[in-house]
């Protein structure tokens, strides 16, 4: 009966059965399509601040963006304690616990999202001074409203890692699609029409989160059966909020850390003015667009690893992060190709100030390489992710986000300057490589099958 209710589903897919590379390709693409259309809404925002508004525009959408990237994360590793444990769940066939863990990750999601927000918009003036940011009045401005959609993004995170965790990931871009389209009309509309400046920008941004979220939920609440997610079941469960949070927290640790040694590199960045703040904006905006082939990749991998074990099909699981390695890491060169030789052309389309374009071309000419060793250390996190050794992500990103990229970093900034800090930033990555191979060889991933279940 329980079995009978997951395989009918309309909305759930067994992840654990076919040609791996068919049902990862086909899981994938959707994520890949929604990961891009999800970062056209801080692209929409860089292109039209630095066409409307210049280098003071883009330097403020690049600070409070990075900000929101750091809340965003932080809300992503909770929705990644959710996804693994209802995707374990799933594959066990459990379909009562798949509801209940449901529900308490929305709950949550929710409850904690609320007081972030009010929080980020209240002191985001504060909080864009400590990181000594360039044009402030229109930073804080700009993430003062944006902090408004952190409710949106939570909501949006927990509906979509519940579909994910069954195999769902079209429905979720849908949602994706219709925001992203709405962003880039309002965009032009509250900027270019209305002359709003960066608060235009914002406020296109917050109302495509909510749109985005409100679809979301629409579909969720249309499959009641399946996601369990009725207004009188809205409450959290202590002990699935401890599995998540077990599962969740170290990712949420993993994810900042990595935006901690971001913003420090931010910071040594912002020191060298504004031309240089905005020129990396424009870059880490392209960086960021060829990363989301392999992270939405990771993702696809993570969701049907995570199936498989539950499911005990060890040697599978293996084989999907095997298979997921080799597709991002023959994206990762091609798409290293493909900005070496158009870099000029594609910070062109951001700004049309020479000084910003030619400080965005030296930094993705160095730092787009590293794409190859993101497309390595990611598959074995997707690895130890779908296992529920979320610990291991921790250790591995803190071993290249602190000991080697803020070292290096430091070292290098002061012996050559700003070319130091890109070269830095795109050896760093190359660490978590080795430690997940050894992660993988070691077979700790095969020792707990399930952890996340008995936790």
């Amino acid at each position: 009966m329980v079995a009978g209710v997951l395989s009918k589903a309309p909305l759930s897919n067994d992840l654990t059965k076919g040609s791996i590379s068919k049902q990862l390709l086909k899981f994938s693409a959707p994520l890949v399509l929604s990961s891009l259309l999800q970062a056209m809404y801080g692209m929409v925002d860089m292109i039209i601040a630095g066409r409307f508004i210049g280098a003071a525009g883009l330097s403020a959408v690049n600070n409070s963006s990075t900000i929101m990237l750091f809340i965003t994360q932080i809300l992503m590793g909770i929705s990644t304690g959710g996804n693994i444990l209802i995707g374990q769940y799933f594959g066990a066939r459990d379909a009562e616990n798949c509801k209940q863990s449901t529900v308490t990750l929305f709950t949550f999601s929710m409850a904690i999202s609320i007081v972030t927000a009010a929080v980020f918009s209240i002191f985001s003036r504060p909080i864009l001074s400590a990181l000594d940011a360039p044009a402030l009045d229109e930073a804080s401005a700009y993430l003062a409203i944006c902090a408004i959609g952190i409710i949106f993004i939570a909501g949006y995170n927990a509906t979509s890692a519940a579909m994910r965790s069954f195999g769902n990931s079209k429905a979720p871009l849908l949602c994706v699609a219709t925001s992203c389209t709405l962003n880039v009309i309002l965009d032009l509309v509250f900027v270019g029409a209305l002359g709003l400046g960066v608060k235009g920008a914002a406020i296109a941004t917050v109302i495509s989160q909510g749109v985005s979220f409100t679809i979301a939920l629409a579909i969720v609440l249309r499959n009641k059966e399946l996601f369990g997610l009725y207004l009188r079941s809205l409450r959290i469960r202590p002990d699935k909020l401890k599995k998540i949070l077990k599962l969740g927290i170290p990712v949420c640790i993993q994810m900042t850390v990595a935006n901690i040694s971001w913003l420090s590199v931010m910071y040594l960045i912002n020191g060298y003015g504004v031309i240089v703040s905005a020129g990396n904006g424009v870059s880490v905006k392209i960086k960021n667009l060829c990363l989301l082939f392999i992270t939405a990749m990771s993702s696809g991998a993570t969701a049907m690893i995570a199936q498989n074990i539950g499911a005990k099909e060890f040697e599978r699981a293996r084989k999907v992060m095997y298979t997921a390695m080799r597709i991002a890491v023959g994206i990762s060169l091609a798409l290293i190709a493909v900005v070496e030789f158009l870099a000029p052309n594609l910070a062109s389309l951001f700004t049309s100030e020479p000084e910003t374009a030619a400080v965005a071309v030296r930094n993705l000419r160095i730092e787009i390489i590293s794409q190859v060793f993101y497309a390595s250390f990611q598959m074995y996190h997707a690895l130890a992710l779908g296992a529920g050794h979320t610990w291991f992500v921790l250790v591995s990103s803190f071993v290249n986000c602190i000991l080697a990229r803020l070292v290096l970093v430091v070292i290098l900034n002061r012996a050559i300057g700003l070319t130091g800090i890109y070269i830095a930033c795109m050896i760093a990555p190359s660490t978590s490589v080795p430690i997940g191979l050894w992660y993988d060889l070691s077979k700790r991933w095969r020792r707990q099958p399930g952890a996340a279940l008995r936790a």
